[in-house]
């Protein structure tokens, strides 16, 4: 069991990795607006270029994760995360130099594009991660522990975006009067000054390098998932890893039932279209549509943006933000308690129609005009925490064959990105256009169609092996 948390520990890095990468950027938008001069629109592209390169990096990831392995692909995804952040925080300098610091010097449009191009690069190790970290846990994992360790990875992202919200607070916090907090720390000099005070948002970026590091060295350490090596015709090493996980016994057993599937594995992206995967395909695209048709993403990329529309206070709305990232995560182990003893579908039902009632709360609330949007706000994300967050990735990755599992896992990630990248792009367009009010009633229209769609579509996979599910789509082949 430690080997086993060890190494699920390692792969929830990248769960960590990205949630911290998602919303570091919401400190640095007012200040970016700000510095780079920037309309709603080049505001919106800014933001969602990240979310361009996440639909590259899962167009990318499930080939790669298929062809070179999970682990290869993980440690690519790290160090694309790395030059990211070293990238955004060194954009070349288009305002005051400091004191005793070169750096590059270009005008505020070059600056600007090479902060994009750093995004977007972000943007494929995120993508990356984001298909291929769950889809790495629920291959090495005991079928009666994949439930609760694939939410400990959603849980991982959670605590990213929540440690981001407190890391933009407390930079705010410290860089004083001058960038809006109520308290004014000791004036620093240099290049500290430079990152942290004059422009902050660079030294946001930069607290990422640290975890990418430690992502990539220990990613080193981990072992391949023992499906992909037996698919590959390397079972001896696979049976070494089942068995130092699971115990001889259980290993034999796993390797059993892994020869059976792989036997019938196609293991190309047309076998998706086969007629007993047409359900799955069904759910592998939509599902991870709807999660984030409600909005989530641009919450998250712009809540002191969203909170400032009803609070007066720059410091009041980056705090109502690291409290969107508390609860973020404390609902978040609502889902590692019960997913596996509740089950995939309840959670995803009551939690997606509390998150359509509240969405529709919020959009009354600014509405009225009331300061009160951030109670309703707060409870859309404790009922995605518990349910879209966690479940969308469960499911996605118990529901396709081994061989293409990597390929069908991209896809949904590829889905959930593109979705992503609209909804956040549009967001500040659509305050503008719609009115906060417009914005989130129209959320709220989009996820009531999820609730028909979980409905109708998603089963039940608690407590089944891999191998099972898959039986069951080929036994209600038609």
């Amino acid at each position: 069991m430690p080997y086993l948390v060890g190494i699920c520990f390692v792969t929830t890095i990248g769960g960590f990795l990205f949630g911290y990468d998602t919303a570091i950027i919401a400190g640095c938008n007012p200040f970016l607006e700000s510095q780079f001069e920037l309309s709603k629109d080049g505001l919106g592209w800014l933001v969602s270029s990240a979310l361009l390169g996440t639909i590259f990096g899962c167009a990318l990831a499930g080939s790669i994760a298929d062809r070179r392995g999970r682990k290869p692909t993980l440690i690519l995804a790290a160090l694309l995360l790395l030059f990211s952040a070293v990238g955004s925080m060194l954009v070349p300098l288009f305002l005051a130099r400091p004191e005793g610091f070169g750096w590059i010097a270009a005008d505020r449009s070059l600056a600007q594009n090479w902060l994009v191009a750093a995004r977007l690069i972000g943007g494929v190790g995120v993508g990356i991660t984001y298909a291929v970290s769950p889809l790495y846990i629920a291959e090495i994992v005991p079928s009666r522990l994949r439930g609760r360790l694939v939410s400990i990875y959603q849980l991982s992202i959670t605590l990213g975006i929540l440690f981001a919200f407190v890391v933009d607070y407390f930079v705010l916090h410290a860089a004083g009067e001058g960038a809006g907090a109520a308290v004014a720390g000791p004036t620093p000099s240099g290049l500290f000054r430079w990152l942290f005070v004059d422009e902050l948002w660079r030294g946001m970026f930069g607290t990422e390098i640290p975890v990418a590091v430690l992502f990539f060295l220990l990613l080193l350490l981990v072992p391949e998932t023992p499906r992909w090596l037996t698919s590959r015709g390397r079972e001896s090493e696979a049976r070494a890893i089942l068995t130092r996980i699971n115990g001889p016994q259980q290993a034999e057993k796993a390797m059993g039932e892994i020869r059976e599937v792989l036997g019938q594995a196609a293991g190309a992206y047309r076998e998706l279209l086969a007629p007993h995967l047409r359900i799955p395909l069904l759910i592998g695209i939509f599902l991870p549509m709807f999660s984030h048709l409600s909005g989530i993403a641009a919450i998250m990329y712009f809540a002191p943006n969203i909170l400032n529309e009803a609070m007066a206070s720059t410091e009041g709305s980056f705090l109502g933000a690291a409290l969107i990232g508390v609860i973020n995560m404390i609902f978040t182990f609502v889902a590692i308690w019960k997913v596996d003893r509740f089950g995939r579908r309840p959670l995803l039902l009551i939690g997606v129609t509390g998150a359509c009632l509240s969405l529709a709360c919020v959009g009354f609330l600014f509405l009225i005009g009331s300061r009160w949007v951030l109670v309703p706000l707060l409870f859309y994300v404790a009922c995605f925490a518990f349910s879209y967050g966690p479940v969308c990735w469960i499911i996605l990755g118990e529901i396709f064959p081994t061989r293409i599992r990597g390929r069908a896992a991209a896809l949904g990630a590829f889905s959930l990105s593109l979705t992503s990248f609209v909804i956040t792009c549009t967001n500040p367009r659509l305050f503008e256009a719609l009115s906060p009010a417009g914005t989130f009633f129209t959320y709220s229209a989009l996820t009531a169609a999820a609730i028909w769609f979980i409905w109708r579509f998603v089963p039940e996979t608690r407590g089944r092996s891999l191998e099972s599910i898959e039986k069951h789509w080929l036994k209600n082949k038609k």
